[in-house]
């Protein structure tokens, strides 16, 4: 007998369970929040000083410790002209069992001419039964900058099997403004939908067990600088690929997907290529964003 599986239904949602509006901006030397918000289960930490860059590193917290079915939480980001932003989070985002719908997050990043953006949560640990969206609309000028970074990896199951979450989708688009309004850059779509049994054939993660993948948008991304990267990561333990975006408004980006079986391999490899390019584009030394 066959087994017909069925994507999540939709719930009505009538408030997010937490919701975050920041607004970065230079001051003096240094980047500071010149407008921030937060209502329920999303807040920031109080600013922090990484370097002598001017960088501001904000920390969010979901003091829910978790999402769960039919949760929205809701994150707008602005980075005004020339101001430096690391945004991270304290901990994993675990997504429980989600009967009757899925939890789902809604980002809104936004970078003014000359703007720095990272944005390096913590791993996303997706449980036995959950369901989970993630939508991120980017919006740059073409002379900003983004670093994004995230690990995807399964949860504990009491049997001890992994892969027994429903479906992971996330979606990220990046358009760059130009004359016109703003023309899309690119449209990554990642959907991980575990089959019902065999969960180590070709064809599903390759065996993998987990996910890391790079997004970097910046004037100065070109082939020469995905072949480095590309380099780099042949020293940990994991399946990499690297994709260039086109090009709009002198601006372009690139993709790095990473498939291993260990959260920390994926850390480190993606810490490392994160960590050329603070070099690279900022003379900036490596950061140290553990929190334990």
């Amino acid at each position: 007998m066959s087994s017909l599986r069925l994507s999540p239904a939709a719930a009505p949602v009538n408030s997010p369970m937490g919701e975050l509006k920041l607004v970065v901006a230079v001051r003096g030397d240094r980047s500071v929040a010149v407008s921030q918000y937060h209502r329920g289960a999303l807040r920031v930490l109080r600013p922090h000083y990484l370097d002598e860059s001017g960088q501001v590193c904000y920390v969010v917290v979901n003091p829910g410790g978790a999402y769960l079915g039919a949760d929205l939480y809701v994150m707008d980001v602005e980075v005004a002209e020339e101001a430096k932003l690391l945004l991270t989070t304290q901990s994993a985002t675990k997504i429980y069992r989600t009967p009757g719908s899925f939890a789902e997050q809604r980002m809104r990043l936004r970078l003014g001419a000359g703007a720095q953006l990272e944005l390096a949560p913590d791993q996303l640990i997706a449980y036995r039964e959950a369901s989970y969206r993630q939508n991120t609309h980017i919006i740059m000028h073409p002379t900003s900058s983004l670093v994004m970074s995230e690990v995807i990896t399964p949860g504990w199951s009491p049997d001890g099997a992994s892969f027994r979450y429903e479906e992971l989708r996330l979606r990220t688009e990046i358009q760059v403004e130009s004359g016109a309004g703003s023309r899309l850059l690119a449209l990554d779509n990642v959907l991980i939908r575990p089959p019902l049994h065999d969960v180590t054939g070709l064809g599903f993660m390759e065996g993998f067990s987990h996910m890391g993948s790079l997004i970097v948008v910046d004037a100065r991304v070109d082939q020469a600088l995905a072949d480095e990267l590309h380099f780099l990561t042949d020293a940990y333990d994991a399946h990499t690929g690297v994709s260039l975006t086109t090009t709009v408004e002198g601006i372009s980006g690139l993709v790095l997907r990473s498939l291993s079986n260990s959260t920390e391999e994926l850390n480190r490899l993606l810490g490392a290529c994160s960590a050329l390019l603070r070099q690279r584009w900022h003379g900036t030394a490596p950061l140290n964003l553990r929190k334990y």
